[in-house]
């Protein structure tokens, strides 16, 4: 790696490569353990919320990544491909969220 490049920058793709999936198991986990309490509020607006928050997360990787997804004078070819690697993954996991949101949307919660 250069020698001028910060600690934060050799972070970022790390961070962009982690977000989405932790925004993914937390958005499993949270959403499972509100159904297994209290069902009511997942499908009127807590599913909606928490899947928007999530897809926010995703799309904060995705912000986090884009500047690193070019090589450039201070940035080695590995640093680039793990940040372009980070923007699919970011992008992969948007789109289950997406679509997880959507059956909350549809599928009633509280099916007995």
């Amino acid at each position: 790696m250069s020698e001028s490049l910060s600690r934060a920058g050799r972070v970022r793709p790390w961070a962009a490569l982690l977000l989405p999936p932790v925004a993914w198991y937390v958005f499993e986990l949270g959403l499972g353990s509100v159904l297994k309490v209290d069902c009511a509020p997942v499908g009127a607006w807590l599913g909606l919320a928490w899947g928007l928050a999530s897809l926010a997360v995703c799309g904060l990787a995705m912000a986090i990544a884009w500047p690193c997804a070019r090589p450039a004078g201070d940035q080695t070819p590995p640093r680039a491909w793990l940040s372009r690697v980070a923007l699919l993954l970011a992008g992969i996991f948007a789109l289950a969220i997406a679509f997880q949101t959507l059956a909350v949307l549809i599928v009633p919660p509280c099916v007995s």
